[in-house]
């Protein structure tokens, strides 16, 4: 038993396909019994593994929620092997209000986890995911963007887990997103993501960072979409036959990592941002990637952000005011992940 509080309205043992929902108990001062309704589905046919698709971690990221949506709308049971289970919007207030943070509590949901059954809404949805969902699951898709903070060149992205099968299967199934670049990141903000916890759990867990801002470009959703099929295609989830970046004509995914805190770049002072780079493009060691100019003193020289090593700039800062602190750039740089140790 879980102890989880939450109630769900599908059966996860049951063929077919099901809509429902997962109720999440909360109090307000006009509700003291009210819930908060994430919708679910559970498609589930014969034998195979298990996917958990995810999106809607951050509220104001929204290409994973629209492919998401549209999987749960299109797809059958006779397009499945196994079971898929699909929460398009894992934090609807904050979908709701376009925020990062769960306006219900103040909550960062990828920083709740493992989760606590008597916490904040936040925290009692992650330990259902943690001690329900993960552990009915083979597979954890975790669909992020940069929200309205960072514009991401539109990747796959893994952690760098220690050798072995399950980090094998997660170079395979990030690199079926066919994305130009596939990324390995550091956790530079923090504690309790949820991909750790599923990774921990020994899930095979692809996530992605597809774009950024409040401008979702149709190439960006397109991305997102093709990108989510062909991975529960190549994991063998859904029926049919992968696409590879061979096939469709592109050249190999190219590889980057950003492991080091040094390869995030932050605000010195508080301004107007502006990017010197384009997205994706490489640049020197000690190169100028940004400046920030001050609105009460157009008089002053703007302080630069300077690229402390060579690489790629794989995101940069979305919105043009910035505050002290704030994530203004990543440096990325090429790697194979499978000569790593």
């Amino acid at each position: 038993m879980s102890g989880s509080p939450i109630r769900s309205s599908v059966d996860f043992t049951k063929s077919g396909k099901q809509y429902g929902h997962l109720y999440v108990p909360y109090s307000y001062n006009l509700g003291g019994w009210a819930n908060l309704m994430l919708p679910i589905c559970v498609i589930a046919r014969g034998t195979g593994p298990t996917a958990l698709v995810l999106a809607g971690n951050h509220g104001d990221e929204y290409p994973g929620q629209v492919a998401v949506m549209r999987l749960l709308r299109e797809l059958q049971p006779e397009h499945v092997n196994g079971r898929l289970i699909l929460i398009p919007t894992l934090t609807m207030p904050a979908a709701k209000a376009s925020t990062r943070l769960s306006p219900l509590d103040g909550k960062n949901f990828n920083r709740c986890f493992p989760g606590n059954p008597t916490g904040t809404p936040s925290e009692v949805l992650a330990h259902y995911l943690t001690t329900v969902l993960f552990p009915l699951s083979d597979i954890v898709i975790d669909i992020h963007t940069g929200g309205r903070s960072v514009d991401f060149e539109p990747c796959a992205h893994m952690h760098l887990l220690p050798k072995g099968p399950q980090r094998d299967a997660m170079l395979a199934g990030t690199e079926a997103w066919n994305t130009d670049f596939c990324f390995l990141y550091a956790d530079v903000a923090g504690t309790g993501l949820l991909p750790v916890e599923a990774e921990n759990q020994g899930k095979i867990v692809i996530t992605t960072e597809m774009g950024g801002s409040e401008n979702v470009t149709a190439t960006v959703h397109a991305t997102t979409q093709l990108g989510l099929r062909n991975v529960l295609t190549h994991l063998g989830v859904l029926k049919g036959k992968a696409v590879t970046r061979e096939s469709l004509g592109l050249g190999p995914t190219r590889w980057v990592q950003a492991l080091s805190w040094e390869d995030y770049r932050f605000a010195p002072e508080s301004g107007v941002y502006e990017n010197l780079v384009p997205l994706g493009e490489e640049v020197e060691a000690n190169q100028p990637v940004g400046a920030i100019h001050f609105l009460e003193r157009p008089d002053r020289e703007p302080v630069e952000v300077i690229a402390l090593s060579a690489g790629v700039l794989i995101a940069t800062r979305a919105p043009s005011i910035v505050a002290q602190g704030d994530c203004v750039a990543c440096i990325a740089h090429d790697v194979d992940p499978r000569r790593l140790p």
